[in-house]
């Protein structure tokens, strides 16, 4: 975990010299220019540094060990402060990406001068950025892999917001940069400023689908989603097999944080079992768990009788069917 967790710091390290450098290059070659879609990309760039910057907040203070007054950890901070990365990328990128692609179209024309500067500029920019999404994509990858999952269903489900956002992030840029380049090529051969405000308009509704993307993924985590459909099976597999186990009455699991989960395992035990006997077997059961799957963090196990009618009615509102049924 905590080899993951220096691996996701290199990461957005990376991301953030890159942007910082590129946010600096685009302003100055947009302010030279003129060119709408460079500014765009500017203030693109400037977005991804404090993008970046929040995500290291969020690496940093989710680390924190659990105490009296957080006493399920601080994990959900990297969950929230990735909300206020993709709330940042929305307002510094995509409002003024849309603004000064709009006031390009609508306006008064705008001359362009040293093309020859900005195609250097979103070169160079292109060959940082590469080298961003290449750490990025090297890191989901290998996380991919580790959890036998296809790269899209990793994106999907996974529990680290940090790679996914400088993934996502660092793809969006390298196509706003084929975008801001088509523009001021076409401004170029045109005379026209159109192509440079659409470009800019283009880039702005681009910011805005990955800053919808990555919010509503940590809206998720932050309100409580359920563990990994896969460790939850796992959970039900080994519960069901140990002998002192009769019904697995409910399962509920929240992620707590980054490779931390919550369970609460509700269990009707065989009759016949003495409260010492009971105890015991609790006591080994959520070791053993432990050692099988290393995200759970913390382990709560209730004996319930599996006829009592209120819990039943509570298991079926919330699935449409039992645990004991859904076999």
């Amino acid at each position: 975990m905590a080899e993951e967790r220096s691996e996701s710091t290199l990461t957005v390290l990376v991301a953030l010299a890159a942007n910082f450098a590129i946010a600096v290059l685009k302003l100055v070659a947009g302010l030279i220019t003129g060119s709408a879609a460079m500014l765009a990309e500017a203030a693109h760039s400037v977005a991804d540094t404090f993008t970046e910057a929040l995500l290291l907040t969020a690496l940093r203070r989710s680390s924190r060990p659990a105490d009296r007054r957080h006493p399920f950890g601080y994990g959900k901070e990297r969950y929230f402060w990735s909300l206020m990365a993709a709330v940042s990328i929305f307002t510094s990128g995509a409002l003024f990406a849309l603004y000064e692609g709009l006031t390009t179209i609508f306006g008064e024309e705008r001359a362009q001068a040293d093309a020859w500067l900005g195609y250097a500029v979103l070169g160079a920019a292109f060959v940082l950025e590469g080298i961003s999404w290449t750490r990025a994509v090297k890191q989901v990858r290998s996380e991919s892999a580790a959890e036998n999952r296809k790269l899209a269903e990793y994106l999907r489900m996974s529990d680290d917001p940090t790679v996914k956002t400088v993934f996502f992030e660092d793809s969006a840029a390298l196509v706003g940069l084929l975008l801001a380049f088509g523009g001021l090529a076409l401004h170029d051969v045109t005379g026209s400023a159109f192509w440079d405000g659409l470009a800019s308009v283009l880039i702005g509704v681009l910011l805005a689908f990955v800053a919808y993307l990555l919010g509503r993924t940590n809206q998720g985590l932050l309100i409580g989603r359920q563990a990994d459909p896969a460790i939850i099976r796992q959970i039900r597999e080994y519960l069901s097999g140990v002998p002192e186990v009769d019904v697995v009455v409910d399962l509920l699991t929240m992620v707590t944080g980054t490779d931390r989960i919550l369970l609460c395992a509700r269990i009707d035990f065989a009759d016949g079992l003495s409260s010492s006997d009971l105890e015991h077997a609790c006591v080994r059961i959520a070791g053993e768990l432990s050692e099988r799957i290393s995200d759970l963090d913390e382990i709560f196990l209730e004996p319930v009788p599996r006829t009592d009618p209120d819990l039943r009615a509570r298991v079926l509102a919330r699935y449409g069917t039992s645990l004991t049924e859904r076999r």
